[in-house]
């Protein structure tokens, strides 16, 4: 298989890993108090090229609780790892890893510093 299908394949089973972990937490299937009471975002899972390891990116709604939340899925990793094994068919089940998505914390930051009058004032916005 090409770099460029294998590639494919790699974001094709990332999604479906996503959609499936999304599912799960939205439907409220793990049985863990925190996760039950948050509203969890997987904004995006990244496969490895053999598909065995999956890293799920994950915001909790309005950046609260992150590290309790991060640390409930950790903790229910095993049961989230078989339910998504059932759902993807993949020939072996991946390995979760959860990770929080700093991306937007990112945005945030940009969008201030492109405000602060400094950095206005070089961007030539009279």
């Amino acid at each position: 298989m090409g770099n460029e299908a294998r590639s494919h394949r790699t974001l094709r089973v990332g999604e479906q890993v996503r959609h499936a972990l999304s599912d799960i937490l939205m439907r409220g299937e793990v049985h863990d108090p925190v996760l039950s009471g948050a509203t969890v975002t997987v904004t995006e899972v990244r496969m490895a090229p053999d598909l065995r390891t999956a890293t799920a990116f994950v915001k909790p709604l309005l950046g609260r609780d992150e590290a309790v939340v991060l640390k409930a899925l950790r903790t229910n990793t095993a049961y989230l790892q078989s339910e998504v094994a059932r759902r993807v068919q993949l020939k072996y089940a991946a390995k979760l890893r959860f990770l929080l998505d700093e991306s937007f914390d990112e945005g945030g930051k940009i969008d201030a510093l492109l405000r602060a009058p400094a950095v206005a004032r070089d961007l030539g916005e009279d």
